[in-house]
Order: structure tokens, then sequence, then C-alpha cells
């Protein structure tokens, strides 16, 4: 027989679940090859457009590029791979890179899926992990912009990304991070916690570390001004935008000039400007 106190506990429990977040189903893997990770409610959400470039369009960066490329080769063929950690310069394309390989492995292998996750989503990916596992397809786990402040414990997640903690990694994931910092971490917050710790070596190691466990560590330097020339004349050729050589590189040097630096993503948006004053569609 129900008590006035047991009917108010199951009407709070019937109040409780419908404010608690839905369930959603996971889309078609062999539909899509592209996914953004949600977590409350955990889903992975398709992406109909990857926002690829053409690999051949991505200059100044022939040998990193080629590193990358045949890592993902081999992973998608089912051998041996590292993830990798693509640090360095803003705008010179670690992002980019990543995409393009990915667009062109997939054409080559048709099997390799990749999934992008925020800095903030780490905490949960053992749970996407154990949904990937299971899976027939290759992932790249993407994580761009990755950075850790003082604070911050999501590098500790990390670790079940890079390592596997006791399961290990799946097999068929992968994970490839970008970051301007090559440590992960302000150089900063790393020397004062050497400077203040009892035990200096070992209070920064745990932290510094993330780095190391990165199989491939891919550098991004400043563009030179042939090679920023190169890239807006790479562009130029594959969209065939007819322009005089001397007046493009005048034009191109005062955009930068302007902008203060020069890099791919400059190179990119004086073109698109250029592209904008001729009349020429971007597609």
């Amino acid at each position: 027989m129900k008590t006035e106190k047991s009917d108010q506990f199951e009407r709070i429990a019937e109040a409780l679940e419908r404010l608690a977040p839905k369930k959603k189903d996971f889309p078609d893997f062999d539909e899509f090859s592209a996914f953004m990770w949600h977590k409350a409610p955990d889903y992975l959400e398709p992406v109909e457009i990857t926002n690829a470039i053409d690999i051949s369009l991505l200059r100044g960066i022939d040998q990193v590029s080629d590193i990358l490329l045949n890592n993902t080769r081999q992973f998608a063929h089912g051998f041996p791979a590292n993830n990798a950690l693509l640090w360095g310069a803003r705008g010179m394309g670690k992002s980019s890179l990543v995409k393009a390989v990915h667009a062109k492995i997939n054409l080559e292998v048709c099997n390799l899926k990749i999934v992008e996750l925020q800095r903030d989503d780490l905490g949960s990916v053992s749970r996407l992990l154990k949904v990937l596992r299971v899976l027939p397809f290759k992932f790249i786990l993407f994580c761009d912009d990755l950075s850790f402040s003082y604070d911050d414990q999501n590098y500790k997640s990390l670790k079940a990304i890079l390592d596997g903690g006791l399961e290990g990694r799946p097999e068929n994931v992968l994970f490839y991070a970008t970051s301007n910092r090559r440590h992960l971490m302000p150089r900063d917050m790393i020397e004062n916690e050497r400077s203040s710790s009892i035990n200096p070596s070992e209070a920064v190691e745990e932290k510094i570390s993330l780095s190391d466990r990165f199989g491939l560590w891919l550098g991004f330097h400043p563009c030179s001004q042939d090679e920023y020339f190169d890239i807006i004349e790479a562009y130029t050729q594959h969209y065939n935008l007819k322009i005089d050589r001397v007046e493009l590189e005048a034009k191109a040097t005062e955009w930068a000039r302007t902008r203060g630096s020069r890099s791919g993503r400059v190179a990119w948006q004086f073109f698109l400007d250029l592209a904008g004053r001729h009349s020429l569609a971007i597609k």
C-alpha cells in the first residue's frame, strides 16, 4: 500500500526523469565521414561539409604534410601509426592539414572517419572510446587549439586517449591535436611549479610529459616572403584567377604589411579579397 511519502518520491523521480537529457541515437557511420562529439547527452553530430582544402594547396609545409599523410595512410590500412601533435606558428595550416589529410585518405580507403572534440569535452572521452572501440571503422579524434591552464584537469583525460588506461587505446582510434605550444602549457606556469615545488623535476614531469606521449611532433614555422607568394600564386592557379605577377606580389606585400604578419591564413584572406575584387566565385 502506497504511503503519501512514497507518492511524493515517485512524483519527484518522474519530474527528474523528464528534466534529464534524453539519449540521442548515433548517426549512420556508412553515410558520413566527419562528426562532432557532444556530451550531456552524449552523441555524435554528423558534419555534412568538412571544410577541407585540397592538400596540394598547402604550401611551405611539404615535409610535415608528407609525414602526417603517410602516418594516416598506415593507420587507415590497419598498420601501426602514431598519435600526432601539430604545434607552432599561428595560421600556418595545422588544422587545415589534418582535414586535408583525412579527406585525401578517405578517398583512398573509404573507412576513415574524423571526430572533432573540444578540450572541455576531454573528460567524456572514455565514454566516446567505448562507442568507437566496437565499430568497424578507423577514427581520428581531432582536438584543435589544444592547451591547458594552471588548474585545468582535462590533461588527465587526455592520457586516456594517448595511453588508453587498463584497456589500452582502441586499435581503431588515433588522436591528432593542434596547438600553438609545444608542451601544451604556458612556460611561466611550468617554471612557477618548478621553482615552488619540493621536488621540482617530479612536480612538472606529469604535465610536461603529455607532449612526449605523442609519437609525432610536427613543427610549423612562420613562412618566408617567397613561401607567402608561393601560397598565393597556388590559389590563383587553382581558381584560375588571371593577374600580373608583379601586381600580385605588390598587392600581397601591402596586405601583409597592413596585417603585420605573413602566414598561410593571411595569404588565404588576401586571396579572398582579391577574388572578390575580380568577381570570382570560390567553391
